[in-house]
């Protein structure tokens, strides 16, 4: 059975909006202020390595696939090759490698992809996804590179999920020279 690993760069104020800077917000790019080390960057790649599929929202399914089929590297071989499922109403044939549109019954859809895999599926970026994935209880994990950085605005990762949802820390590193946190919590409803 595949689990749901929401995986997100994040501030420490909870702000995980464009973190890269092609989204085109004011204070987008501030991931790329601090240098997560060699241990970072392994982490990143050992994640990807290690899954199965991503799970995207049409706004970063949309990003990503403007942005990876043109790149090669372990990494992004990888995630070109991967499955992708993207949870959209208005994307009706997605054109990136290996991509299987996902429009109707999200609780129900979501529940068949874990059960029929064996690995992790990602979860990157992805607002209003993660939120509904967290409100049907489907989220198995939480990977937060915590950036040393108040933003002060943009979207937030957990912006009123309906009520308190308790977390376990599973895991914490430390990675980089700038101070930037690897957090893996799950659900302590799933502990």
């Amino acid at each position: 059975m595949s689990r749901i690993v929401v995986s997100q760069f994040v501030t420490v104020d909870g702000a995980f909006e464009d973190p890269g800077g092609s989204e085109g917000f004011e204070r987008g790019g501030w991931a790329f202020q601090f240098e997560r080390g060699p241990e970072g960057d392994q982490f990143k790649l050992d994640e990807v390595m290690a899954s199965e599929a991503l799970l995207l929202g049409r706004v970063t399914y949309e990003g990503f696939a403007e942005a990876w089929p043109s790149r090669t590297g372990e990494f992004a071989d990888k995630f070109n090759g991967m499955p992708k499922y993207v949870v959209t109403s208005t994307l009706e044939a997605p054109e990136w490698n290996n991509s299987t549109v996902i429009s109707g019954d999200l609780a129900n859809e979501v529940a068949k992809l874990k059960q029929n895999g064996e690995g992790d599926i990602l979860v990157n970026g992805s607002a209003q996804l993660v939120r509904a994935l967290m409100e049907h209880e489907l989220v198995d994990e939480y990977r937060l590179m915590v950036f040393p950085l108040v933003l002060g605005s943009g979207k937030r990762l957990f912006e009123d999920p309906g009520a308190a949802k308790a977390l376990r820390l599973v895991d914490s590193k430390p990675v980089g020279p700038d101070g930037v946190v690897i957090l893996t919590y799950r659900p302590a409803s799933k502990a």
